[in-house]
């Protein structure tokens, strides 16, 4: 592999371009539909992805389910406290980033806005993390809030609605601290439309966690070391993988956690039993794509390994273009931003 530069990875962005909100519906948002090898993509409506897939094709779809991982608490002297929790541990405690993490002392009780008892930072943890430890009364269901990248910002901050549409209507089994937002845009009517023209939906689990947002802080991205996280493919989705292949099918991954997923799972010689696995695959130019043909994503910031995986799959230059022409367009980026279909 070439050892690229991070700053390889710029494009301009006005901020006004940046999704504060989700289209309503959900399927309203637009889609970018790119070949590769092609100087200009096509524009339409997410409500039109059925028909730019092809019967026997197979549609690959990450069903994990966002936890309301962000916590705002503060210390008993009134300072505030975020806390974002990132994986569970043992004994039932949380790997969590606490900021401002040097102002909190191990021990420290942390509470709500009533005074109550609402977490416990226990100690430290390798990357500048640190343990947590809920209070036994409080479920994190009535702590926390849905974990809104910080490029949202409201004045109101989270709303009732983000509990809704910061999640797939497919959601089904919880662990992301992120959701995986190219499957943010699907309905029930899409579903309807996709069965209706025989495209084949499958199911993988991958728990998008914080390091989704971490930026890239070294120059050469030989150099990068990339998070890990959890996934899972089902026999039945390994199985609907193999009948797509051999009968001449796409297999289309919805976003790059699912790419992830497939393409780790392939390095590791396709494992059948649906088991949990972790991955630090990074992939990027130079990296071969061994089960995805195609992918839904969404737009994705500046320098990030995300950029990186889409310039592995059509060429640096060739997304950069897209990316460029997504902004004479008028798209809307980032996460409850609109979408781009890459064939």
């Amino acid at each position: 592999m070439s050892n690229e530069r991070i700053d390889a990875y710029e494009y301009d962005l006005p901020v006004d371009r940046i999704a504060q909100q989700p289209a309503e519906p959900r399927d309203a948002s637009r889609l970018l539909v790119a070949r590769r090898g092609h100087a200009r993509a096509d524009h339409r409506l997410f409500s039109d992805l059925p028909d730019l897939l092809t019967a026997g094709d197979l549609l690959v779809i990450n069903d994990t389910k966002v936890i309301p991982a962000r916590i705002r608490v503060r210390k008993r002297t009134g300072a505030e406290v975020e806390v974002l929790l990132l994986q569970p541990l043992d004994a039932g405690d949380w790997e969590a980033m606490v900021r401002p993490s040097a102002r909190v002392a191990d021990g420290a009780v942390l509470v709500d806005g009533d005074g109550r008892e609402a977490l416990t930072v226990l100690g430290a943890l390798p990357g500048g993390h640190r343990r947590v430890a809920l209070a036994p009364d409080r479920p994190l269901e009535t702590l926390g809030e849905p974990p809104l990248p910080p490029y949202i910002r409201r004045p109101d901050g989270v709303g009732r609605e983000d509990w809704d549409r910061y999640q797939t209507v497919y959601a089904a089994h919880e662990g992301a601290v992120a959701a995986p937002t190219a499957g943010l845009h699907f309905t029930d009517d899409v579903f309807a439309a996709l069965e209706s023209r025989g495209i084949g939906v499958a199911r993988v689990t991958l728990h998008v966690g914080a390091g989704t947002f971490e930026p890239v802080r070294v120059d050469a991205l030989d150099d990068h070391r990339m998070h890990a996280e959890r996934y899972a493919v089902p026999a039945d989705t390994a199985r609907a993988i193999a009948r797509t292949g051999s009968q001449g099918g796409r297999v289309v991954a919805v976003g790059t956690t699912v790419v992830r997923t497939l393409e780790a799972w392939a390095r590791e010689g396709e494992p059948r039993d649906g088991a949990f696995r972790q991955t630090e695959l990074f992939l990027r130019p130079g990296s071969t794509f061994r089960r995805v043909d195609a992918m839904v994503t969404n737009f994705h910031l500046p320098r990030s390994t995300l950029l990186v995986l889409l310039a592995a799959f059509g060429g640096r230059e060739w997304i950069l273009e897209r990316y460029r022409e997504a902004v004479r367009e008028g798209y809307r980026f980032y996460s409850y931003g609109d979408a781009m279909l890459l064939l």
